[in-house]
């Protein structure tokens, strides 16, 4: 044996001496400096105790001592010193934390100018599935009497209904802590839990501690639903630490509720300084519950936010604002122009000039801000002071002070046109503000060159931590899809927030000329949210129902009123009125979610009640009934009836985009094999791949996956000779290559085939073109998918083309110039806002039965009641596509399809516009017999039995209104004769003007010619 060697050796076994007694001191010094609730959590972990006394004073050398480190558990030791917390904390944020516990010492460790910090982690969350379908645990009797008398004694408002449900979540999640934990703490959680569901999924409370002195702590009790993933509790902590409180002890849970997270936090918190203690009420609490509100909203991944909060620049709510406005000026400028105003250029203009931004917070402060004193003149003087700041910006560089100013001047102009906003209601998870659309008009020209020239009636914009997005109205009562699309990376994030204001535009624009023959005019909901690397789908799940919780919550903060203005005091609200807006689901809307709209909805108070959102379960599901499809397919057939083509007798060809187990393509194979046996279905593309069969796909084979699965589900082998399937989801790697599988039907078998990627994609773009059909339906895709660039190839070299005729069963899919070239050119186009409009009418008429039923007599009766609907979606769509056809012949096809279909819609849209407003002013009509009759032709033939129909009183009175002048408007334009119409509109006006024209008319002829007219005409009026 070496020296070297024997000396270690030796070194050690004088500290194993010597440690024993040393051990022990250390032991008892942490029984007398720690909380005893440390020993509590700690009774399992003897071995950790032991190694922190025996390691105790080696703190002086190392920055931390590791005295558990397990898969599930890692338990940490280190001086409590500035930013000792968060070192660990930023080294976990990828680890999913089930529960966090912090414990300071109270005094200093032996020899050691610090105290002892204690930091301990459990990585045991549980599956969301797995809570969700557990059996009901057995909870030994004796724990829960013990949680019962303290939840009476400490909690008597606790709702005891609620405790086995909330208990046994807490069971599932963590028995552990339930079976160890005193009773009083468990009662805490319940608490915390129950008042976190009580208010919206976010609560915050402060207890006293039985403390007294400068020892004295206050208890933070803290619970979040659904929290922001991975650094949330790091956020929490930098909100504590900025507004100085010392964390002397945390316990948090992160569980399960078999849906979501949900975040239970306890913190023992004291003033840095020796403050007065923290208290409901107070100046200081109000600040710390405003910061911590704020986490939901303002990402700690932003640069506002690590540029400007945590430097104490900004406070948290003032970086939330600015990120909104560099959200809503990027959303708005960048469309037109995507490069000079991308999302870094604009985040760059008020990164680079937070006194701007600053001010700009200061401008919206004065308009917004609850009990401001004379206001009016604080922000009449503010707006200019912010206006002079915005023009005399100059830093000499003339090209980018242009650009940086049409930014502050966008900023300023959503300042100035907001109306309401939700921005000082504390208990929100996202922010909304209603604008008045006049904005546009305060931009320079090239901003709104490429949108649809008619001016929204509202424009509400929302923002939150993880997307942005627009609901756009065209009148006061609107209905139409929300729609979420979700980004798997940054750059897909910034790209499809580039586009995203035209797209909702657009949208809500087709919207709107689709909703001709129902009462609520069109609208649109689109976000656009940032899962950014979150592969596993529970994540981006949760991440995408955060975002929707928030925004449906923010949209009800500001449009539950109450006589017209908004219920909550702390909206100050510009607007005045009611605001009745229908949602329908659209993209990633899952039926969850739908189910929570409808209640809170209800719950807050929503003029419509469970009416807001449609397709829930007291409503009609699109995909079980086929409502748009019914539209389609009775659009197709009357097409296919102009072209010669029975399609329930003849045989014809057709290709759709849009998966079989997609709503509207899913929808519309069921009924063409139900109803077509002769057809022939050659080419179906969507999301998982295409699936091409030169003689049409085998009807028994296609039913059997239809509204189940996808088309890669389809058998290859009953494919015919030539036919193929590209699969986009089976993939393999040869080298560096990605390889993509392809399964040929040869006429002896099925050969499986590997493509490349550019092989691929090439073979999947060029089907949509050549594979040569009577009928196209488009029932799935994105939108503009065909536009300027690439309608042509619809089109043989010999200029015929490869479809006759197309209908629209997804939104926007085809560009209006596309559209007019390939009309043009022979193909018949029936548009989306004629084909597809049965949806929105199924709908409208799901929100009637709302109102007019209650869930049981809906439930009861609901076969019954969407079979009547059902049989108006086919009149309606049959009305409009026999006119557009009529109308083609009348003109001589000198208008394209798709033209007579917009002016249509112009047509019953100008008609309800002016009724509308005239039965606002006429409110006495809706009451008279044949205005009574008008509102009941327009309903379902059950609700017009003596049962029902007088309950015509249920419906809002803007409702109201509205029914009879959407069925007047459409009634005028499908039955009415316009030769007729006007002959009698004449005759009308001939008779209330002129048939006493004898009686008026002066006896002698020296009355001047000016002075006969003047009794005979009246106006005009019709």
């Amino acid at each position: 044996m070496c020296a070297a060697e024997t000396n270690v050796l030796a070194s050690v076994d004088r500290l194993i001496g010597a440690n024993e007694g040393c051990t022990r001191d250390n032991l008892a010094w942490l029984q007398g400096q720690m909380d005893s609730y440390f020993f509590i959590t700690m009774q399992e972990e003897a071995e950790a105790v032991h190694a922190l006394a025996v390691g105790l004073r080696t703190l002086a050398h190392n920055q931390k001592l590791t005295v558990a480190d397990r898969a599930r558990t890692l338990i940490l030791a280190r001086l409590n010193q500035p930013g000792s917390l968060y070192d660990t904390l930023r080294t976990l944020q990828e680890r999913d934390i089930s529960y966090a516990e912090f414990t300071h010492s109270r005094g200093l460790v032996p020899g050691l100018s610090q105290g002892l910090e204690v930091q301990r982690f459990d990585f045991d969350r549980k599956e969301h599935g797995e809570i969700a379908n557990a059996p009901a645990p057995v909870i030994p009797p004796a724990i829960k009497e013990g949680i019962v008398q303290a939840l009476q004694s400490r909690y008597p408002l606790f709702d005891m209904n609620q405790l086995d449900p909330l208990l046994r979540l807490l069971w599932l999640n963590n028995e552990q802590y339930v079976r160890i934990s005193p009773p009083n703490r468990v009662a805490q959680l319940l608490w915390v839990f129950q008042e976190g569901n009580r208010q919206g999924g976010i609560f915050l409370d402060v207890e006293q501690t039985e403390d007294s002195g400068p020892d004295a702590e206050t208890r933070v009790l803290f619970a979040v639903g659904n929290p922001p993933q991975n650094d949330f509790l790091l956020q929490t902590m930098e909100v504590f630490n900025r507004l100085d409180f010392g964390v002397q002890r945390a316990y948090c849970l992160t569980i399960s509720n078999g849906v979501h997270p949900y975040f239970l936090g306890t913190f023992y918190v004291r003033k840095r300084g020796g403050e007065a203690l923290l208290s409901k009420g107070s100046e200081l609490f109000d600040r710390l519950q405003m910061e911590l509100y704020n986490t939901q909203i303002l990402s700690t991944a932003s640069t506002t936010y690590r540029r400007f909060v945590t430097t104490q620049v900004m406070t948290g709510e003032e970086a939330s604002l600015v990120n909104a406005f560099i959200a809503f000026c990027h959303t708005n400028l960048a469309h037109h122009h995507p490069d000079p105003f991308s999302h870094e250029e604009v985040r760059l203009a008020f990164h680079s000039h937070p006194d701007i931004a600053l001010q700009l917070a200061k401008l919206f402060r004065t308009r917004f801000q609850p009990g401001l004193s004379l206001r009016e003149e604080f922000y009449k003087k503010t707006l200019e002071e912010t206006v002079r700041f915005v023009e005399s910006y100059n830093t000499g560089h003339r090209y980018i002070d242009d650009l940086r100013r049409s930014i502050f001047r966008c900023a300023i102009a959503f300042i100035r046109n907001t109306l309401k906003t939700n921005f000082y209601v504390r208990e929100k998870h996202a922010l909304a503000f209603r604008l008045d659309p006049a904005y546009l008009a305060e931009l320079a020209p090239e901003f709104t060159a490429d949108l649809p020239p008619e001016l929204p009636f509202r424009i509400t914009f929302f923002f939150g931590r993880y997307g942005c997005g627009y609901h756009i109205g065209f009148s006061d009562i609107a209905r139409g899809g929300w729609r979420t699309i979700i980004t798997k990376n940054r750059d897909d994030y910034v790209t499809s927030a580039s586009t995203l204001f035209r797209e909702v535009y657009v949208l809500a624009h087709t919207q709107h000329l689709k909703n001709k023959d129902i009462y609520e005019g069109g609208s649109k909901m689109v976000v656009v949210l940032d899962a950014a690397r979150l592969e596993a789908h529970d994540l981006s799940t949760q991440r995408l129902y955060k975002l929707q919780f928030g925004f449906i919550n923010a949209f009800l903060d500001i449009f539950v009123t109450d006589g017209g203005r908004a219920r909550d005091p702390r909206v100050v609200d510009y607007y005045g009125e009611d605001e009745p807006i229908e949602i329908g689901p659209d993209e990633n809307m899952h039926d969850v979610m739908i189910e929570m709209i409808a209640r809170q909805s209800l719950k807050r108070g929503y003029l419509l009640g469970i009416g807001l959102i449609s397709s829930k379960r007291v409503g009609i599901n699109h995909k079980e009934y086929g409502v748009t499809s019914t539209g389609v397919m009775q659009f197709a057939e009357t097409t296919m009836r102009e072209l010669g083509i029975d399609i329930r007798r003849d045989r014809f060809s057709v290709k759709l985009t849009g998966g079989p187990s997609g709503d509207v393509a899913g929808n519309a194979l069921r009924i063409m094999l139900e109803r077509s046996p002769q057809a022939c279905i050659k080419l179906i593309l969507d999301g998982s791949g295409a699936i091409f069969d030169p003689e049409g796909m085998d009807h028994e084979e296609l039913a059997r996956i239809v509204l189940k699965q996808d088309l890669d589900a389809f058998d290859p082998k009953r494919l015919h000779p030539g036919g193929f399937i590209l699969y986009r989801n089976q993939r393999r790697t040869d080298g560096l290559r990605e390889l993509f599988k392809r399964a040929v039907s040869t006429g002896l078998g099925v050969e499986e085939q590997w493509v490349t990627t550019d092989q691929f994609h090439r073979e999947f773009g060029n089907l949509l073109f050549s594979v040569p059909t009577d009928l196209f339906i488009p029932a799935g895709g994105r939108p503009e998918t065909i536009d300027a660039e690439n309608w042509a190839r619809f089109f043989r070299e010999d200029g015929t083309p490869t479809t006759r005729a197309i209908v629209e069963g997804a939104n926007s899919f085809i560009t209006p110039e596309a559209r007019t070239q390939m009309q043009r050119r022979g193909i018949v186009i029936m548009r989306d806002a004629s084909a597809n409009k049965c949806g929105v009418i199924s709908s409208s008429y799901e929100i009637i039965a709302n109102l007019m039923l209650s869930e049981e007599e809906f439930l009861q009766h609901k076969e019954r009641y969407v079979g009547d609907v059902l049989r108006i979606l086919e009149q309606r769509a049959r009305d409009e596509a026999q006119l557009i056809f009529r109308r083609h012949r009348e003109a001589g096809s000198s208008f394209t399809y798709t033209e007579i279909s917009e002016a249509i819609s112009h047509e019953i849209n100008g008609h309800y516009a002016r009724l509308f407003s005239f039965f606002q002013r006429n409110p006495e009509l809706c009451d008279e017999p044949v205005f009574q009759q008008a509102i009941l032709a327009h309903l379902p033939a059950m609700l017009r039995e003596p049962e029902y129909r007088t309950r015509l009183d249920r419906l809002p009175a803007k409702c109201r209104y509205a029914i009879l002048a959407a069925e007047i408007a459409s009634s005028l334009v499908y039955r009415g004769d316009q030769e007729a119409d006007f002959k009698e509109m004449i005759k009308g006006h001939l008779l209330r003007n002129f048939a006493t024209l004898d009686k008026t008319l002066p006896t002698t002829s020296a009355v001047p010619a000016t002075e006969h007219a003047k009794p005979v005409y009246q106006g005009g009026a019709t």
